[in-house]
This record gives structure tokens, sequence and C-alpha cells, in this order.
């Protein structure tokens, strides 16, 4: 397995590729903030995805990786993280979809009864859509032991209800709508997640 990366190299794959935006953004959690990483471009490029999988699966304890029976992330932003890390660790890798507003299995895909689920995402921000993937993996009749990501925005705030192990923990500012500063107010802004209001 790869060696875990730092934050520089992290931030250095994102910069390669024009995937670390500034400018004024609405995150999917709703949270405003001058910085946006877009995990679906730094993850094009599949030898770059496997890298930082890689690194990602490294990180997480030796004990938590061989309790994993199967990997799940959440539509859309995690899909291309979750399927690295199950190819990491020759794991299947599902993903849930919200096609009612809320997280289910579709397109055939099922869990065990009892099956030890890594729930995979791409970025972490306020945990809320982690803990909702969570809900429903337990509705499905599974249990997530731990999470990953390939990066943690929440400034270490989030509570998962479970072991978290992101790549990388990087502390750019956010907003609540109502406490948005003047100078990135006065910029323009762009919701780039997958995410509808």
């Amino acid at each position: 397995m790869a060696a875990t990366l730092s934050t520089e190299q992290v931030l250095e794959e994102f910069r390669s590729c024009g995937a670390l935006l500034e400018g004024h953004f609405k995150l999917s959690s709703g949270r405003h903030s001058g910085h946006y990483l877009q995990c679906a471009r730094v993850l094009m490029n599949p030898a770059r995805a496997a890298r930082l999988a890689e690194a990602t699966c490294a990180q997480i304890p030796r004990e938590v990786l061989d309790s994993v029976d199967v990997v799940v992330s959440p539509a859309m932003g995690g899909i291309i993280m979750g399927h690295e890390i199950g190819r990491a660790l020759g794991k299947d890798a599902l993903f849930l979809e919200r096609p009612d507003g809320a997280f289910h299995l579709r397109r055939g895909f099922a869990l065990e009864p009892g099956s030890r689920v890594l729930m995979v995402e791409d970025v972490v921000t306020t945990g809320l859509s982690s803990r909702e993937a969570i809900a429903a993996v337990a509705r499905e009749g599974g249990e997530v032991i731990a999470e990953c990501s390939l990066v943690d925005r929440s400034g270490g705030r989030s509570d998962l209800g479970v072991p978290f192990y992101p790549l990388v923990a990087i502390d750019f500012p956010t907003y609540d709508e109502s406490d948005i500063p003047k100078d990135l107010a006065r910029v323009a802004v762009t919701k780039p997640g997958s995410r509808k209001e």
C-alpha cells in the first residue's frame, strides 16, 4: 500500500489539475467559502485517483481495514473515491443515491445483513451528508464501522458517530449565509457541488 501523502502533496495534486478554486462558493453543506476543492477534477485521472485512494487507505488502522466487508459511498461526490478505495482493498464498492431526497441503495445493490461497511466520501464539511449516508446503510441492514475521505474541511468539528480517517484536513474558513465577510460577499457566488438547493 502507498505511503500517506502530506497535506502539501495533496494540495499540489489539486493545484496541478486546476482543482483548487478561489472565488465565492456555496458548498453542498449550504455554507459559503472563498475556496473550493473540485474533487471530481482531481479524481478524473485514474492514476491520480488510485494514488490518492491508496494513500487514504494507508492511514486507516489495519484492524479497521481487515474488518471491512464492503465499501459504500454517497453519490455523486463519493463514487469515484469509493470505487478506488474498493479497488485498493479488493472489496466491492456500492453507492447510495437520493432519488427522493433520502439516500437509498438502487441498481440492484444490496447489503448482506450485518455487513461491515467502510463509508467513503470525497469531502466532509459539516458531516450532514455522511450522517445521512450512515443512517441509510443501517436501514439497508449494514453497519458502518468507519468513514474515510479525501478531505476533511470540518476543522475537526464533524461528529460522524464512527471513527473518521481523512487523508488530509484542510481548514479553509466557511461561513453561514448570515455571516459572510464583506469582501467575500462582493464576489459573485457560484455553486459548484452536485446537490441541488
